[in-house]
């Protein structure tokens, strides 16, 4: 399923700016293309990345559906 978010991010990124943001992230501007038009899943940990690099602009929870970040969010307080 295409995430019209990162696509959006993408396209309005410069070449060497999406270069920036794809290695900042850990990944390729390649794969983050499959990613953004379906033809590949989104790990937690690389969602994760983006959603930090994006500034929350695409956020991880639109990229892992399947993934229960508000779970991680709210044991926060579990850490001391």
């Amino acid at each position: 399923m295409r995430n019209y978010h990162l696509v959006s991010y993408l396209a309005n990124l410069a070449n060497t700016a999406r270069d920036e943001f794809a290695k900042n992230c850990g990944t390729t501007p390649g794969y983050l293309k499959q990613i953004a038009y379906g033809n590949r899943k989104c790990n937690a940990s690389l969602a994760i990345q983006i959603d930090k690099h994006s500034g929350g602009k695409v956020s991880c929870d639109s990229l892992c559906p399947d993934v229960d970040f508000d779970y991680i969010r709210n044991q926060t307080h579990l850490i001391a």
